[in-house]
């Protein structure tokens, strides 16, 4: 009997273990299963009003478009598939059932477009066309949802751009490039701070912005009242393709502006596709000269492009200023020709922007070439008064690395004229030799030089020559890279040096030390 009831009980589960099995089947044999695609539809005049629009394959090839919002009041809304993007707009394609209020759905079967053309669901996947859900029949004006279908749905890529304030601080935002499913792209515009009634005009430019250039794609303009603005791109303004991709290999940037009124205010600026910076910078010190208010810092940042963008910002200078500034081959203490101009920092802000790809005889220099450069910056007063610095540094390898080393320079034959000898380590392993003394007199001129041997057993040949330290300022620079008589010398070997330095009184008078 065990047995019986055993094998009862076994023939019971495979039983059931079949009906689950067959219970599993996605549809039962004969009804069809077809395709569906859901696009997205986002809220327009009422934030809470949003949903989706789902394409499903009927069996005959057709299309039925199922909408479901949530957040709707009671009533009917019209809908309808219109040509184009939304950012584009265009004429109505297909007439939709209005979705019901109280349920925020409508269901349409969709065979023919409202001129009578067949469309099939595959065809409505490749429509170059988006969805609006209205308030109502008699304010058809006024959006609840809409959302792009067709080629023109967005992918999942996407890159952003930031746009930075310009003539009003408080303006600035984001420019985002999203690609579509053809392959175009939509840029969106948002900022914060725009004046609600305000209408600003957009582009996108040539070049960096650092460099200026002429317009390239007209973008629809920011609306005010929200920040926004959205653009369809599918080719400039000359009529060229551009792809998403080409959009973010552009050598481009994005100009924001005032109104049409006042297109040369801008409120927002920023570069983008190969002009956008990758987050690589380096800092570089420029000191005070002859304005010792004005000083203030070189930062050069890496562009995606491997180019650069050079910012000067200077700090104390006067509001009406405009200094030319430049880089120059050399270190400052040994000067050199201009290698590159940069743009002139205003006296306003106390900064300037230079894009730099090439030095002025039209090398290539790229980011990394720039931070091994021979160089040094200049900040000069006015055009009319090159030869007035107010500020300058070195950069490249030519950059201190903070180390150094100091030594008393002793009074000699003035009792009141004394001061120090500082050796600073340069990336490059050469030797920024500083002298400063205190008591000289304007107008003077003392020669310098490093000497063999100790004080004690002076006189001693000359090692090395070292400029010329000026009455004015009780200063002199030196670069060191090497003996008078031939040889490298960089600054291990400096240190190491068996010798003393001699401050002279003249060229003249070479005898009296004054340090």
């Amino acid at each position: 009997m065990k047995k019986i009831m055993y094998l009862f009980m076994a023939a019971s589960t495979i039983f059931v273990m079949s009906c689950s099995d067959d219970d599993s089947t996605d549809q039962p044999p004969g009804v069809f299963d077809g395709e569906s695609k859901t696009y997205q539809l986002q809220s327009q005049s009422d934030a809470d009003v949003s949903g989706t629009a789902t394409v499903v394959e009927n069996e005959d090839g057709t299309a039925t478009v199922n909408l479901k919002l949530s957040g709707t009041a009671a009533g009917t809304f019209p809908a309808h598939i219109h040509a184009n993007s939304a950012a584009e707009t265009g004429d109505i394609l297909i007439d939709l059932n209005a979705v019901d209020g109280a349920s925020g759905e409508s269901t349409t079967i969709i065979s023919a477009t409202n001129e009578g053309t067949a469309i099939t669901y595959e065809q409505l996947l490749e429509l170059d066309a988006y969805i609006n859900v209205h308030q109502s029949a008699s304010d058809l004006g006024t959006l609840i949802a809409q959302g792009d279908i067709g080629v023109n749905e967005l992918t999942a890529d996407s890159r952003e751009y930031e746009l930075s304030s310009a003539s009003d601080a408080s303006i600035s935002g984001t420019a985002t490039i999203y690609k579509r499913v053809s392959g175009a792209s939509l840029l969106e515009i948002e900022l914060e701070g725009t004046p609600d009634d305000g209408e600003h005009p957009a582009h996108i430019h040539l070049n960096s912005a650092a460099e200026g250039g002429d317009i390239a794609i007209s973008l629809n303009a920011v609306a005010g009242a929200s920040g926004k603005s959205w653009t369809h791109i599918e080719a400039d303004d000359a009529g060229t393709d551009v792809t998403y991709e080409d959009l973010l290999e552009m050598d481009a940037y994005i100009n924001v502006h005032l109104s049409a009124d006042q297109l040369d205010v801008l409120v927002a600026q920023g570069d983008i596709g190969i002009n956008v910076l990758t987050g690589e910078s380096k800092e570089y010190a420029l000191h005070s000269v002859l304005v010792p208010t004005i000083s203030g810092t070189a930062t050069i940042h890496q562009r995606l492009s491997g180019a650069s963008l050079l910012e000067l910002e200077l700090e104390g200078t006067p509001s009406d200023g405009e200094h030319p500034a430049h880089i120059h081959a050399n270190t400052a203490a040994e000067g050199g020709d201009i290698a590159i101009s940069l743009n002139a920092v205003a006296g306003a802000s106390g900064k300037s922007w230079t894009h730099i790809e090439a030095d002025d005889a039209g090398a290539d220099v790229s980011y990394e070439q720039l931070l091994e450069f021979d160089g040094y910056i200049n900040v000069h007063k006015s055009i009319a008064e090159l030869d007035v610095l107010v500020a300058q540094g070195d950069i490249g390898q030519n950059e201190l690395t903070g180390n150094e080393v100091s030594y008393d320079l002793a009074a000699v034959s003035d009792a009141t004229i004394f001061g120090t000898a500082t050796f600073s380590e340069r990336v490059n392993k050469e030797t920024l030799v500083t002298l400063e003394l205190v008591g000289t007199t304007a107008g003077n001129i003392h020669p310098a030089h490093i000497h063999s041997g100790a004080v004690a057993d002076a006189p001693g040949d000359i090692l090395v020559s070292l400029s010329n330290l000026i009455g004015d300022t009780g200063v002199s620079v030196t670069n060191v890279t090497q003996l008078d008589a031939g040889g490298t010398l960089d600054y291990d070997a400096l240190l190491d040096i068996d010798g003393y330095i001699n401050v002279h009184l003249s060229s003249e008078n070479l005898g009296t030390l004054v340090a």
